[in-house]
């Protein structure tokens, strides 16, 4: 695997790998990487032969008194994770390369719809961000394919929208929430919580498996049975930031008639926030 922190070189390695007749895979992440980061790798390299992964903490997508400068940062662990999952290329470029012009003077890429409400209203500016770093990612290396985690299933939401609606010929790919053994969804801000807080970490888990079931049993009263979840979060010691049943796909909020639905939650442990959803059809 090679590694580089170059638009130029990016683009120079991607297009020796076209010319070989190779399909490009693209897993874009912030780095710190868990076993969920390398089934985006492994699944990528099921639909592509030239797997590119990229490491970047993207200011654009953080708030004023968000975690950017704290962010874990793990480079050499990280390389080789993505060497044994069989990645071929790594770019790690600087800010200073993402955004030559600074971030000010930046062009930005905003998705209405189904980036408001949820995470949208928590974290004002956050999936401008997202959709603007992955957006110049996408031109950069110009991948045939994408996969990114289902866990972040707003975020999913808000790039299958942009590539929808600007005709970007990528094909994105959602992969499945990797979990712990007792259900909490694997997240690089795990590392921030406390051995007691991770014990009462799953908690998050049960509840939204808790609504799916009855969701799945027929139960239309959404309220009262969010609310009663929300109580036992907040019993349990988190602090609920939302907690709601969204239609799947345009995550407008759900009715009765829908079929495709996602329970979808953030919440504060301490000063940790998490966040899960679990996503079914009935």
């Amino acid at each position: 695997m090679n590694t580089v922190n170059s638009v130029q070189a990016l683009r120079a390695a991607v297009a020796e790998a076209r010319r070989a007749g190779k399909r490009i895979g693209l897993v874009p992440t912030m780095g710190n990487l868990h076993s969920g980061h390398i089934q985006l790798v492994t699944r990528a390299a099921e639909h592509a032969d030239f797997i590119v992964a990229t490491i970047f903490v993207n200011p654009l997508q953080f708030g004023a008194n968000e975690d950017l400068a704290s962010y874990p940062r793990t480079l050499t662990a990280d390389q080789e994770k993505l060497q044994q999952a069989g990645c071929h290329l790594l770019f790690t470029p600087t800010v200073e390369e993402m955004y030559p012009n600074g971030m000010g003077e930046q062009t930005r890429v905003s998705v209405p719809g189904v980036s408001e409400g949820l995470c949208g209203s928590s974290r004002p500016g956050h999936f401008e961000g997202v959709a603007t770093v992955v957006s110049k990612l996408f031109n950069m290396a110009q991948p045939d394919v994408a996969v990114f985690g289902e866990k972040d299933f707003q975020q999913l939401a808000v790039i299958r929208a942009m590539v929808r609606d600007l005709n970007m010929p990528i094909q994105i790919i959602g992969e499945p929430t990797v979990r712990a053994a007792d259900g909490l969804a694997l997240s690089s801000r795990n590392g921030y919580l406390s051995d007691e807080q991770r014990a009462v970490a799953p908690a998050l888990y049960r509840e939204l498996q808790r609504v799916a079931a009855a969701l799945q049993g027929g139960d239309n009263a959404f309220e009262p049975l969010l609310n009663e979840s929300a109580r036992q979060l907040e019993s349990a010691g988190l602090r609920v930031d939302y907690l709601e049943v969204r239609e799947a796909t345009s995550l407008r909020p759900a009715t009765a008639d829908d079929r495709d639905l996602v329970v979808i939650a953030a919440a504060f442990l301490g000063k940790t926030r998490l966040i899960d959803n679990l996503h079914l059809k009935r």
